[in-house]
């Protein structure tokens, strides 16, 4: 009787047992099946509405400072250097003198041929007093005046060759390193040093061969140095070459800027912007809003959530329920923290504009824009 009572106290508990077990596993399985009714719980995001903006049409490009004028300095005729006038980064005027070879003997030449052209002068002035009285010959009256001709040329050949001997500046500019020392022996030819006019640079850059009915000589552009801390430079077109590349199919084009406080130096890099006159209205988004791939660019739309005949579908406390869903766009110009969008979304269309990059269509959403960021046309973010 004793063993009966043990193995049915066994029996008993072992059915109790699995009766538990089987409430749990039937509890669990009736929340599963609730759960995947519902739906993956909804992901937080932050919204923004596109909105129609007026951008400044603008065309971009990179290009090359050059100097307005330029040139490299050297000798006309070799001698010895004599005198040095000017020091490396010295700004000079038009015609100053800056440097003098050693004319000591071409200086000794022309005085010597200048006495003879006196002494001419003087014979031929005598000789024609005489031809006027009779005493003398015409024929001498010719050769006398024909000796003072000729001594005279000789003191203009030596005058200008005495004065290839100076290098004067062509024009007004800042020089560049010297690169000549005192008592130097020079070839003709020698590089002495660089003059560059300081007043204005062009800017050489490019833009594709289907910008060339946009642009036309005398539109503005603004001119930036990469990193430099100043604003960007202002400037005009000043000449379209007639020829396209015929291996980049590109235009080439000159813009003159200003450059009085010499902010651009010839052979800087530099970010040019041409400005267009036309500025249409363009629906723009946040860049955060956009989500890349191999296939096309796409955003989220926030919508309410609608069954298969397109009836909304509200939750268990009345309210609609967002989703989200994807939509491919034509993505065009970028402005600061914005994008355009050429095709895709209208004007007053909520997209989300943060956590874009963990949904897929038809996604559950809560909009929550306390997590948005900020967007800004003009974003200065501070080091970290």
């Amino acid at each position: 009787m004793r063993y009966l009572i043990a193995i049915g106290s066994v029996v008993l508990l072992v059915v109790a047992l699995a009766s538990i077990k089987y409430a749990q596993i039937a509890s669990l399985i009736r929340f599963g099946k609730q759960a995947q009714k519902a739906g993956p719980p909804p992901e937080t995001v932050g919204s923004a509405v596109a909105e129609s903006k007026v951008w400044e049409g603008t065309l971009t490009s990179v290009g090359s400072i050059a100097p307005v004028r330029g040139v490299a300095l050297s000798n006309d005729a070799p001698g010895i250097v004599q005198r040095i006038l000017f020091e490396s980064g010295d700004v000079v005027r038009q015609g100053q003198v800056l440097l003098q070879l050693d004319s000591s003997v071409e200086r000794a030449q022309l005085a010597s041929t200048a006495s003879r052209r006196d002494l001419a002068s003087i014979n031929a002035g005598r000789t024609r007093a005489l031809v006027g009285s009779g005493a003398i010959a015409p024929s001498q009256l010719d050769n006398d005046d024909y000796a003072y001709k000729t001594s005279t040329k000789d003191v203009t050949a030596l005058e200008a060759q005495i004065d290839r001997k100076t290098v004067r500046a062509p024009f007004a500019g800042r020089l560049g390193i010297r690169a000549v020392n005192l008592g130097q022996y020079l070839n003709a030819g020698t590089p002495i040093t660089v003059l560059e006019a300081i007043d204005s640079v062009y800017v050489d850059f490019s833009l594709p061969q289907q910008a060339l009915s946009e642009v036309k000589e005398g539109m503005p552009v603004r001119v930036a140095i990469e990193g430099a801390d100043t604003a960007p430079s202002d400037g005009v077109i000043r000449a379209i070459d007639p020829e396209v590349d015929p291996s980049t199919r590109s235009i080439k084009l000159r813009a003159s800027v200003p450059n009085q406080q010499e902010k651009l130096r010839p052979g800087m890099f530099a970010n040019v912007t041409v400005v267009l006159p036309k500025q249409p209205a363009q629906v723009t988004i946040p860049a955060t809003a956009l989500v890349h791939a191999a296939y096309g660019d796409s955003v989220f739309v926030v919508e309410d959530k609608k069954d298969d005949k397109g009836q909304i579908v509200p939750a268990a406390d009345g309210k609609p329920v967002d989703v989200a869903r994807q939509q491919f766009v034509k993505v065009g110009q970028a402005r600061g923290d914005f994008v355009s969008v050429l095709d895709g979304v209208t004007a007053g269309t909520t997209v989300v504009a943060a956590g874009a990059f963990k949904l897929h269509n038809g996604s559950r959403i809560v909009v929550n824009n306390d997590v948005k960021p900020s967007a800004s046309l003009d974003p200065h973010p501070a080091n970290r």
